[in-house]
């Protein structure tokens, strides 16, 4: 055989070159099917991933940030509301959340809309004030009432064969939290309402979210019950060794207008250990500074700062918040409380927040009048203790 003749024929009749070809072709298709099911499945993979992350983005997107034209219909009604007083949105618009219906109200104005109403009331929570750490109630009607049982049922030992004493039954008491209207007065130019860059709903909800805070700290401490909750400093104060019901017990510090380290010790175990667990300090900033630079009769500080961003400071292991619609202190001053605030101090308040625009009464500019209503007074009176700043 010469070198050019044709290699051996197969057993099959078919030369070993071509079989070899065969082979080669099959094993490229099947690579190529395979290597175009692999892209399919990636691109699919991609697709999904890229719907997830656009569903988290508009999840985690806040929502005074979103788009007017992508809202809700009561969130459109409610903008063209605010912007030009158009209230024909507002007047077709069945809300299916029956507290925060943007109902037509002739003599009221509107109700804010949910979202709207969601952040100010987070910005009210996250405020100083022990609103962020009573006990908050939503109630329907026009006050909230309290049942109080303050004594313990009767107990007493028997014999098996011996005839049952009568125990004494316990006694409880009501308390009727009244609600009253808070108001704020935002305005703002036409001009800029006209604006359509204008975030008209988040302005809208910090002018009033600020004005709420401030005005319900201030009561919540302070208020005389008069229009207005009734704070803690504005019931009767008695010394704690003739504490009873109906007041609230006070330590006194023992040096005219000043502290020692004693008496944040005294009040701590004045309170009863059931709402010592629960305890929390409250006084304002200048009074803090003072109790900071107190020491134990070993050198060591009562205050500890938080050890994490956000975490209160502690005294004696119980969280601070400052308060500064507290007193400062001074002579026979109530400078500092403390207490189990969720048992010891209820507010009760309506969901619902309402807006009336007038662009009548301070013209160039609109006013918008937002009203809530809210309330608030000690629930338990064995709850919270004050340390005053005297000799008796």
């Amino acid at each position: 055989m010469s070198k050019t003749e044709t290699p051996a024929l197969t057993g099959e009749g078919v030369p070993l070159v071509q079989e070899v070809k065969q082979a080669m072709t099959g094993f490229v298709n099947e690579f190529k099917g395979l290597k175009a099911e692999v892209k399919t499945k990636l691109q699919q993979t991609e697709e999904r991933l890229t719907m997830l992350d656009r569903k988290s983005t508009i999840a985690a997107r806040p929502h005074l940030a979103a788009s007017i034209e992508d809202g809700a219909p009561h969130q459109k009604a409610f903008d063209a509301y605010v912007r030009s007083g158009e209230d024909d949105g507002l007047r077709g618009l069945e809300m299916e959340v029956k507290s925060l219906s943007s109902a037509v109200n002739s003599d009221g104005g509107y109700l804010i809309d949910p979202q709207t109403a969601e952040i100010i009331k987070s910005v009210l929570k996250s405020t100083a004030s022990i609103r962020s750490i009573a006990s908050i109630v939503n109630v329907e009607a026009n006050s909230f009432d309290v049942l109080i049982d303050h004594t313990d049922v009767g107990a007493g030992w028997a014999d098996e064969n011996a005839a049952a004493s009568e125990t004494s039954t316990p006694s409880i008491d009501r308390i009727s939290i009244p609600l009253h209207e808070l108001s704020a007065l935002p305005k703002a130019s036409q001009r800029l309402l006209d604006d359509s860059a204008f975030d008209v709903e988040g302005w809208l909800a910090g002018r009033i979210a600020d004005k709420f805070a401030r005005a319900e700290a201030s009561a919540f401490i302070n208020g005389d019950g008069a229009d207005k909750p009734k704070g803690i400093l504005n019931h009767a104060k008695v010394d704690n060794d003739v504490w009873d019901w109906g007041n609230i017990g006070y330590i006194p510090t023992g040096i005219d207008g000043g502290v020692e380290a004693d008496a944040i010790v005294d009040v701590v175990y004045a309170l009863g250990a059931q709402y010592r667990v629960n305890g929390t300090f409250v006084m304002n900033s200048k009074t803090a500074g003072l109790i900071r630079k107190l020491k134990d009769s070993d050198g060591r500080f009562l205050w500890s700062d938080g050890l994490a961003a956000g975490e209160p400071a502690r005294l004696m292991g119980y969280p601070v918040l400052i308060a500064e619609d507290m007193p400062d202190a001074g002579t026979d001053s109530f400078s500092i409380a403390f207490g189990d605030f969720q048992a010891g101090y209820t507010i009760a308040e309506r969901p619902d927040l309402r807006v009336l625009r007038d662009p009548f009464s301070a013209k160039p500019h609109v006013l918008f009048y937002a009203t809530k209503r809210v309330g608030g007074d000690v629930s338990d009176f064995a709850a919270i203790k004050l340390v005053k700043f005297g000799t008796a």
